[in-house]
């Protein structure tokens, strides 16, 4: 009697027992999860949780295998990297290093809305970037640093090269990828309703190919940090200071072993927070909004 009152009184049990015809599983569905489970089921509490583990399994290690310039332990790495911040050294070759991505990444990414626009607007310009991505996609952006090197001089004009080159192709390819995969019943959506040009792009092709743009944002800022620290670790100083890549290899050859792992670790935080401070809110707030992704 007690379990039918309670079947009846709450609305979920209602909606559950037509698909499971046992009381007892429908109140089981019913009760609130324990405080520990509501804790668990928070996305951040389990990404550091996963960090602590593989933090401890590195203090352990390091401290078994018992040689600091082979390997510090986690402790010792923390206590690097928070000197060199309280230094202050830290903050200004992330200064330099994030100046320099800016601009590059910026530079690779309107070329590559350039490439892409003009290559969904004719069929010439599709098979320029076709074949342009055919060519150039599978060279690495660090081995035209040399080129750079003759064509630019040493400094931050070669660097941004290399960075262009490095963000755009990954860029385009994701953006005509996108483009390319638009249902052909929303391309005549827009053009009934009489749009063209500019207005087409923006209104109707954009926003459809939205998830493979930012997935393009998103491989292509990876690119350009790998690219930027090859290219600082190899020659380093631009315009008068040399940024984290340099940081990395001055501590290298000074045989600094926690201060390069303390410059590895800086990479980490600030690629964490980038996708937690701009590639999460964007997403959430356009694909995951708009209802492209689940």
């Amino acid at each position: 009697m007690h379990v039918e009152k309670l079947l009846t009184a709450s609305d979920l049990i209602r909606e559950f027992k037509f698909d499971n015809p046992d009381p007892t599983t429908a109140i089981e569905a019913a009760r609130p999860l324990p405080l520990w489970r509501k804790i668990w089921e928070i996305d951040a509490v389990r990404k550091l949780f996963l960090l602590a583990v593989m933090a401890l399994v590195w203090q352990l290690y390091a401290i078994k295998l018992g040689n600091t310039l082979v390997l510090p332990s986690f402790t010792v790495t923390v206590q690097a990297f928070f000197n060199a911040l309280k230094s202050g050294e830290l903050i200004a070759r992330s200064a330099v290093t994030l100046k320099v991505l800016s601009m590059g990444y910026i530079g690779g990414v309107t070329a590559a809305a350039v490439l892409s626009i003009f290559a969904i607007g004719s069929r010439l310009g599709s098979d320029l970037l076709d074949t342009l991505t055919s060519m150039f996609n599978v060279l690495p952006a660090i081995a035209l640093l040399p080129l750079a090197l003759l064509w630019f001089g040493l400094g931050t004009p070669s660097i941004l090269f290399v960075l262009i080159y490095a963000v755009l192709w990954p860029m385009a390819l994701n953006t005509l990828a996108g483009f390319s995969s638009i249902s052909p019943t929303l391309k005549l959506v827009g053009r009934n309703y009489g749009l063209g040009g500019l207005r087409y792009v923006f209104l109707i092709l954009i926003p459809a190919a939205f998830p493979s743009i930012v997935t393009g944002l998103k491989v292509s800022w990876a690119f350009a940090w790998r690219t930027l620290i090859a290219a600082e670790l190899v020659f380093g100083v631009s315009s008068g200071s040399g940024g984290l890549g340099w940081f990395i290899y001055e501590r290298k050859n000074q045989l600094e072993t926690a201060d390069v792992f303390a410059g590895l670790f800086t990479v980490i935080v600030i690629g964490i927070l980038f996708e937690n401070v701009v590639f999460r809110p964007l997403e959430r707030n356009t694909v995951y909004r708009w209802g492209m992704r689940s």
